[in-house]
């Protein structure tokens, strides 16, 4: 029995929760200093993109180690 389905899960809920920090954090400093929107912004997509990446590579080598 492979545990690949199972780790992609949490990798998928760990993202998931990375995600929802991240974007609560940028959306707690925009209210905060709203000078600093396009700032935070940036940073945040930023930020999204790298977790998402690590995601991306999660799958890819968790589907080549399923064959």
């Amino acid at each position: 029995m492979s545990y690949a389905p199972f780790a992609l899960g949490f990798a998928a809920l760990g993202v998931a929760i990375g995600l929802g920090l991240i974007g609560a954090s940028a959306m707690s400093g925009m209210s905060r200093q709203p000078e600093a929107i396009g700032k935070l912004s940036t940073q945040m997509l930023i930020g999204m993109a790298f977790v998402e990446l690590v995601f991306l590579l999660t799958v890819f080598v968790g589907l080549s180690a399923v064959k």
